[in-house]
């Protein structure tokens, strides 16, 4: 992992991350592979309400997570919230991922944050390992509401 670099995901980035995000929503939905949407990959870049770090092989980006800075209505402080973490499947357990959980622990302590909140996948879906080894449950279960449900009620 010598040639391994960490850094925030710029707007150059977005034709190699592109690819990421369709292998990623491919391995948690199982359907017909997703093709590779720069555009979406620019605008996620630069919409300011997430932050994205990738990780780099030598200059080939081989992984990413997706985070929010968020608050935290208990504590009065601030939290950071991990939607996403993905690894291209060469590149699985060499660390990767876990060092893009601790890259995103060095944010979190230069932010004074509570904790990261972790949102994972339902079981069964996604190799649980990184995640069953670097987080515990936590205090509050994660639902969803269907938008379209509240629209009729």
């Amino acid at each position: 992992m010598a040639d391994l670099s960490y850094r925030a995901l710029n707007p150059a980035d977005a034709p190699n991350l592109a690819p990421l995000i369709a292998q990623n929503a491919q391995a948690l939905k199982r359907g017909a592979p997703r093709r590779p949407d720069e555009v979406f990959a620019e605008r996620l870049i630069d919409d300011k309400s997430i932050e994205l770090i990738g990780a780099f092989e030598a200059e080939t980006l081989v992984g990413f997570a997706a985070f929010f800075d968020i608050p935290d209505l208990v504590s009065g402080l601030r939290i950071g919230q991990l939607d996403d973490i993905y690894v291209v499947p060469e590149q699985r357990h060499k660390g990767i991922g876990r060092t893009l959980v601790e890259e995103l622990s060095k944010i979190g302590q230069d932010r004074d944050w509570v904790h990261v909140r972790w949102l994972v996948p339902n079981k069964n879906k996604v190799d649980n390992s990184l995640f069953e080894n670097l987080a515990e449950p936590g205090d509050k279960d994660s639902l969803i509401v269907p938008i379209d449900r509240l629209a009729l009620a």
